[in-house]
């Protein structure tokens, strides 16, 4: 039996945090219409954005509004990658708010932290040799 993986993030403005994961992640989304955009994640997965009306239309009355956590951290990405402090810096540069540098970690990474333009904790890590 096979899965794939997707993580989906409920955002305030679709097109701003595509722009956003757009630099982050230095590729174009794989998918980009009205409701959801799409990018493939490194090391596999895809990472979706969702306007929050658009689950809100899907699943509402029976899903508790997501904009009323706006601002406060729902996830946390955490993604292995080569170049941590380059997906950091241009998670920072875009507009996300530093959480903590890259440093090590005691579970044997070096890992950064920040918050997306959504509040979503992003982290970037590389297993340390």
């Amino acid at each position: 039996m096979s899965c794939d993986s997707h993580f989906i993030l409920y955002v305030a403005d679709q097109g701003r945090s595509a722009d956003f994961y757009a630099k982050v992640l230095g590729r174009e989304p794989r998918l980009h219409v009205l409701g959801m955009t799409e990018f493939d994640l490194p090391g596999g997965g895809v990472l979706g954005l969702m306007p929050v009306e658009g689950i809100r239309a899907l699943l509402d009355p029976t899903l508790p509004d997501p904009a009323l956590a706006q601002g406060l951290p729902r996830c946390e990405l955490y993604l292995l990658c080569d170049d941590p402090a380059g997906f950091h810096e241009r998670a920072l540069n875009g507009g996300a708010t530093e959480l903590s540098p890259l440093q090590r970690r005691n579970w044997g990474h070096r890992a950064a932290y920040s918050l997306d333009l959504d509040g979503h904790v992003l982290a970037f890590a590389k297993t340390e040799a």
